[in-house]
């Protein structure tokens, strides 16, 4: 297996034919509605390969992150979080310094990390019963010290890696160096993962692949992004594997040839 001084990135998300991995930019999974629709498309087989997708990456890397970006848990319209307290006692040199709590790392019954990229410091944290999983979110020192502070007081977990926003491969270098953690799974929307191609942090893709088209020009896929530049070239990539059910889900593998 190929040696990286990063942790492992595997996307694996669920598409349509033509890439889709939503409905439209203003119908995002995250609405009742459209989650619906969506659940609708998937014909009986997609279930049984979800989980058949789940154990092999488990029994291949034991994935010890999930990846996601803020924009698969609020609107893309959602400004930073307001109402937050402006006065905190913590100087600045800490809130910009990473947040590991040794009760969150060392926590029983910890085994993964529920992994955001938040760097306008967007998503609300609800009290829960965290399980296996804990919550990290990667910031930035363009992040509002207001919400660092409240990640503090909450006692979640954060990694600063950047300036004006999360610099990945940094980020994702601190996640192994400091937490261990030797394989991410992103299933992240279009924007984060294309971030992730760009910068040549994807290893491995897995696609489940409804027999459906959506289409619609801006409507979100697997990889959004900037455009190749004129000297980039495509990402080539080598099948693994290929499953077909009779009912028209796929399920392919591929790997990223460097």
């Amino acid at each position: 297996m190929e040696q990286l001084d990063r942790p492992r990135v595997v996307v694996s998300v669920t598409m349509s034919v033509d890439g889709r991995i939503t409905l439209s930019r203003s119908r995002l999974l995250m609405d009742a509605d459209a989650s619906k629709v969506w659940q609708s498309l998937a014909p009986a087989s997609a279930q049984v390969l979800d989980k058949a997708r789940s154990v092999q990456l488990d029994s291949l890397y034991q994935p010890e992150a999930i990846l996601e970006g803020s924009g698969s848990l609020v609107a893309d319209s959602a400004g930073p979080l307001t109402g937050l307290p402006t006065e905190f006692d913590y100087p600045a040199d800490l809130l910009y310094s990473d947040f590991l709590p040794e009760e969150v790392v060392e926590r029983p019954g910890h085994a993964k990390w529920f992994t955001v990229v938040d760097s306008r410091g967007r998503v609300t944290w609800e009290d829960e019963d965290h399980g296996e999983w804990d919550v990290l979110v990667l910031v930035a020192r363009a992040t509002p010290a207001a919400y660092l502070a409240h990640l503090r007081t909450r006692r979640i977990c954060y990694l600063v890696a950047g300036d004006e926003r999360v610099e990945l491969a940094a980020a994702l270098g601190r996640m192994r160096d400091l937490l261990g953690v030797g394989c991410v799974l992103s299933t992240a929307g279009g924007g984060l993962n294309g971030a992730l191609l760009r910068a040549g942090l994807v290893d491995e893709i897995q696609l489940l692949v409804l027999p459906a088209v959506i289409g619609g020009l801006g409507t979100p896929t697997v990889f959004d992004g900037p455009e190749l530049g004129d000297h980039e070239l495509p990402t080539r990539l080598e099948l693994l594997s290929s499953h077909t059910e009779a009912d028209g889900m796929l399920w392919l593998r591929y790997k990223v040839v460097r």
